[in-house]
């Protein structure tokens, strides 16, 4: 696989990044919305749960960085989190329901990933059609 030691290093790092993200918004859930300047929810339980999901795709990550070859379908699912994220966050600043100041989650969760998680798609497609074919 074309890049397979920068892809294995992007996953580790994307894995303990979302594991350590999620750990923290589950310990604190309304850090968010205090930097945000945005009303505290009333049910802070709903933002641990994002914490929990956030946590889990860590798990998901570092299975990536284990097995490249073989990671295409979840780094897809990853990949479409880190696009439609941002799509929603922006909804809700239009709506001015959240802050820009909250866009500091989608830049940490999903901007820093965009690309590196694209370059990986990309290069693990082939992979990817092998498989389905059989062949690997």
């Amino acid at each position: 696989m074309k890049r397979k030691n920068i892809h294995r290093a992007t996953f580790i790092l994307a894995g303990i990044y979302n594991i350590c993200w999620g750990l923290w918004v589950s310990i604190d859930p309304n850090w968010l919305f205090r930097f945000a300047q945005m009303e505290l929810p009333n049910y802070p339980e709903i933002f641990v749960c994002v914490g929990m999901v956030v946590g889990l795709y860590g798990i998901v990550y570092l299975e990536i960085a284990r097995k490249p070859e073989r990671g295409f379908i979840l780094a897809l699912v990853g990949f479409v989190g880190k696009v439609l994220g941002p799509i929603g966050i922006f909804y809700y600043i239009y709506l001015g329901k959240w802050t820009f100041s909250a866009l500091i989650m989608n830049l940490t969760n999903d901007f820093i990933w965009l690309l590196p998680f694209a370059l990986y798609l990309f290069d693990a497609f082939p992979f990817f059609k092998k498989d389905l074919k059989g062949e690997l």
